[in-house]
């Protein structure tokens, strides 16, 4: 139907009397019913009808639009809300509802606007302050190396790497967010975790794989609540090793059990982190595929090795390291999250039979190309982040400078409750940073550089990502790790991010002592 015709038709309907009105609204519930049993019959007997009232019909119904990309991170809280901001025909895997229920069961940041995180964007920052910079050494780090020190053991040369990646996978997870590991995770943990990857990478539900896994997510969840809500206790009490080497210890202290930052947030936020970790999986392979000696860019092989021939850590020049840099340019021209979404308020039609569903995706790795941004977008170069506007910089002279009247988000401190000398703060676009023992830790604050989102709605782990491919990456020049992509035929698909599915054709081989 043209869009112009759409008016006519609303202003046709409201011309119509009330008893005429009242009788079209009447006929709905026998339209839908009608509709529903002809597409139950078109679909397989093993779909139920919650399943396909609750999960199919309103992907059919979903229409995502392509957004523009913007010139400034975003600055419009109001109209590119992140407020239950997730397709409708997902919600399934998060509550039993089958809809968002956010203030009985938990909520996570990344579904919630701006207006209902609590003053200046509370708890985005208490999010953020499990995953500062300062933490990583000392706290996270040893558990990432082991990790990668497992993944590219020897006895894992020359196999399909990434099925290797997947199944050791949740014992990085888990160990990061409560400290458990190995056998202490239970199989029922472990299944619906790759089952929620599984069937957010493979989305449409009319797929049987997407079918079997999204019920079984349903299944499992009240046991993977129960064993999180146990094991965020056990961190509270203390009776986890190493309490502070978890995220949940800093987001138990910094939220304080308050309204923006509730217990059953915690827990909620250890499950959904399903959907934002996940995306390593498509890095990891992404990175692997540039570095590969048969299929690699010649241009990334090359700025790798001269950026490990460099004294790699030392910051010289500029807020960032030629390690972070090149990290940073990976993440860049990978982007592995294609775009941050947003829900689209419709404007008033005629009632439908079913709900329609729209929404917004602004885009990030075309955004990170456009030619308004970088002199030479298509250019792999690291060097690119020695001038590039930092958070710290974006500040109130900056706002004036670009033609604001005011600043978009006035600079709001938040100081961390844990005992350390840190705070969180944000930059005039609302992006989140911190300081910490007077250093700051930004990012780079720029349209150009997109990979992690924009402004108030930046991926508060983005920091933390880098530091763990910072030590792939160390790993891999260590032990002379060289990287080949297989071209025979019949490899197994592999689930690597929301929407992606690659084959499993990259092998390593070590190089000589």
């Amino acid at each position: 139907m043209p869009a112009s015709l759409i008016p006519d038709l609303t202003d046709f309907f409201f011309s119509l009397s009330s008893e005429v009105r009242e009788d079209l609204f009447s006929r709905i519930p026998i339209r839908r019913e009608t509709a529903l049993s002809r597409l139950r019959e078109t679909l397989p007997t093993t779909f139920d009808l919650p399943y396909i009232e609750n999960v199919i019909l309103p992907a059919l119904v979903t229409t995502v639009f392509d957004g523009e990309e913007p010139s400034l991170p975003m600055i419009d809280p109001t109209h590119l809300t992140k407020e239950e901001a997730l397709p409708f025909f997902l919600w399934g895997m998060l509550y039993d509802s089958w809809k968002p229920n956010l203030t009985e069961d938990g909520l996570s940041v990344f579904i919630q606007g701006y207006e209902n995180r609590g003053d200046n964007n509370l708890r985005k920052k208490i999010y953020a302050s499990a995953m500062t910079p300062d933490l990583y050494q000392p706290m996270y780090q040893q558990k990432v190396v082991s990790f990668f020190d497992r993944l590219l053991a020897p006895e894992r040369a020359n196999k399909p790497l990434m099925r290797q990646y997947l199944d050791i996978y949740f014992n990085l997870y888990w160990n990061l967010h409560v400290g458990v590991t190995g056998g202490d995770i239970p199989l029922e943990v472990r299944q619906i975790g790759e089952s929620f990857n599984t069937a957010l990478a493979y989305l449409i539900p009319l797929r049987d794989i997407v079918h079997d896994n999204y019920v079984r997510v349903r299944a499992l969840r009240p046991i993977l609540t129960q064993w999180i809500a146990e094991r965020v206790e056990d961190v509270a009490q203390g009776r986890v090793a190493n309490p502070e080497q978890t995220m949940v210890y800093y987001w138990l202290k910094n939220g304080e059990d308050g309204p923006n930052f509730r217990r059953k947030d915690i827990v909620f936020e250890c499950f959904h982190n399903f959907v934002a970790l996940s995306q390593w999986g498509n890095t990891i392979y992404n990175i692997m595929l540039r570095l590969s000696t048969n299929a690699g860019d010649p241009a990334v092989k090359d700025w790798f090795t001269r950026t490990m021939e460099s004294d790699f850590d030392q910051i010289t020049e500029g807020a960032f390291s030629p390690l972070d840099r090149f990290v940073m340019e990976l993440f860049r021209t990978i982007s592995p999250n294609s775009g941050s979404i947003s829900t689209v308020q419709e404007s008033e039609q005629l009632p439908p039979v079913f709900p329609r569903y729209g929404y917004v995706s602004t885009p990030h790795k075309i955004t990170s190309y456009e030619e308004r941004f970088w002199t030479d977008p298509t250019v792999f170069n690291p060097d690119r982040y020695l001038s590039a506007p930092t958070s710290d910089q974006m500040n109130e002279e900056k706002s004036k400078q670009i033609g604001f009247a005011q600043c978009p988000f006035h600079k709001a401190d938040f100081p961390v409750k844990d005992g350390r000398n840190a705070t969180l703060t944000n930059s005039i676009f609302g992006t989140v940073y911190g300081e910490v023992n007077n250093q700051t830790q930004p990012v780079v604050d720029y349209a150009g550089y997109a990979p992690f989102g924009f402004g108030y709605r930046r991926c508060p782990g983005e920091l933390l990502t880098v530091d763990l491919f910072k030590d792939f990456l160390r790993k891999v020049w260590a032990d002379k790790i060289q990287f080949q992509q297989l071209t025979t035929s019949g490899l197994q698909p592999v689930p690597v991010g929301p929407a992606t599915v690659v084959d499993d054709d990259i092998v390593f081989s070590r190089g000589a002592a």
